[in-house]
């Protein structure tokens, strides 16, 4: 797999499958935050059969996308876990019409919402959101198949993660 790019992302080598390496990344959490971001991307996977998985595990974040190609800018959204929780954000959220007024952020592009539990997901205006972000996509999901994950970056330097 090709580098980043950046100088603190390290090359991602070809230690175990991806699904192995993702379950590792996740593992180095606070047991409560793993075991929501695992039930999280349960649901997603789920809901988004056909959607790649784009994982960066970088200095802040470990950020998994639900994405139609392996390019960044085709993800309709994400679970970003930090030590402090799980949030699913939606990479063009700013564009997204919030009647519900559950999207946080002020960014020009991102916006989030926190989840107390996986049950979050299921919630009316939750769902309402990603059926509006597949809808608002450039690159649509493939209507057959089924996704697979990829490592983005892993980054040589990172925040605690407990």
């Amino acid at each position: 797999m090709k580098p980043s790019g950046t100088k603190r992302d390290a090359p991602v080598a070809a230690t175990g499958s991806p699904a192995k390496q993702l379950a590792g990344f996740v593992a180095k959490y606070d047991p409560a935050v793993a075991k929501l971001a695992r039930a999280a991307r349960a649901a997603l996977r789920k809901r988004l059969p056909t959607a790649i998985e784009l994982v960066y595990d970088n200095y802040q974040f470990l950020a998994i996308g639900f994405s139609a190609s392996e390019r960044t800018s085709d993800c309709l959204v994400s679970l970003a876990v930090s030590p402090k929780g799980v949030a699913l954000s939606f990479y063009y959220g700013a564009s997204l019409l919030d009647p519900d007024g559950v999207l946080l952020g002020s960014g020009n592009q991102n916006r989030f919402i926190r989840l107390d539990s996986v049950a979050t997901l299921a919630l009316p205006s939750v769902e309402a959101l990603i059926r509006a972000a597949m809808a608002a996509a450039k690159t649509p999901l493939p209507t057959s198949g089924r996704g697979r994950t990829v490592i983005k970056s892993v980054s040589k330097k990172q925040r605690p993660r407990r």
